[in-house]
């Protein structure tokens, strides 16, 4: 059995075929999906999707790229479904400086919520994380002097340093489909560093699709089988502790209510 921890499938990609995806995501052996937020109406929708189908679950929150879109009493809708049936997190949230679609100062004030909504719910947060390591380090550490920390760097793409601090700080860190791209060497060194009590697999699907099916255009659950093989290879695990080992550390870090 394996855990999609991180997918996107209110968007209109899925609108057609959702059952066939959902389908197909359980021929490959998923069985949970995380479905993520990235403004208030896209959490609705998916604290929708997560009542009607038994193994989504709903992650509610704002992304860096998405709060300057933010209307007045959007974060108050998330902090609304953050207590929803069906919500197991907060996010995905964190900071970008790739896009840079949002004032930075306004991305570390919702970042600061999330974690902060985070800690007094118990509900763990999702970080993405873009050509801005030491800033989402930064903020991560201020908010652990504060109390404990729960969450996960999404679809990782930093250092090894940074997982590592990441690790030391209480979080998971989790993997997509751009760890079996050819070009990704460096982030395959640290794929192999990440102990496996501590790793999470995931498609970000539609994007991101992993070798061997990169040519197909839309990303997809099943294809998280990929991802986690691949892995299990890379690291010279058996593949069935592996993905019985990811799917028991997404189970404990988002649990259902």
């Amino acid at each position: 059995m394996l855990y999609d921890t991180h997918a996107h499938l209110d968007q209109r990609t899925f609108a057609d075929d959702l059952p066939a995806v959902l389908e197909r995501a359980r021929g490959a052996g998923v069985l949970d999906v995380n479905v993520i937020g990235v403004d208030a109406a896209s959490s609705r929708a998916i604290v929708a999707l997560a009542a009607e189908h038994s193994k989504l679950h709903a992650v509610v929150g704002i992304q860096p790229n998405d709060v300057g879109e933010a209307q007045p009493g959007d974060w108050d809708e998330i902090v609304r479904l953050a207590a929803a049936p069906g919500v197991v997190g907060l996010g995905e949230t964190g900071l970008d400086r790739y896009w840079d679609a949002t004032p930075f100062e306004q991305q570390q004030d919702y970042f600061d919520r999330h974690l902060r909504l985070s800690q007094t719910t118990g509900l763990p947060f999702v970080v993405h994380m873009r050509e801005c390591e030491e800033e989402v380090l930064a903020m991560l550490r201020s908010a652990r002097e504060r109390g404990p920390l729960a969450g996960v760097m999404h679809s990782y793409t930093g250092t090894a340093a940074g997982a590592t601090e990441a690790i030391e700080l209480g979080l998971l860190v989790s993997f997509a489909g751009m760890v079996t791209f050819k070009k990704s060497d460096a982030l395959r060194e640290v794929a192999v560093g990440v102990p496996l009590d501590r790793l999470l697999v995931e498609t970000d699907a539609p994007y991101l699709t992993p070798e061997p099916v990169r040519k197909v255009k839309r990303n997809e659950p099943a294809h998280v089988a990929h991802t986690a093989r691949f892995l299990a290879d890379l690291r010279g695990e058996p593949f069935d502790a592996f993905a019985e080992q990811t799917t028991a550390n997404a189970k404990r870090l988002f649990v259902p209510r």
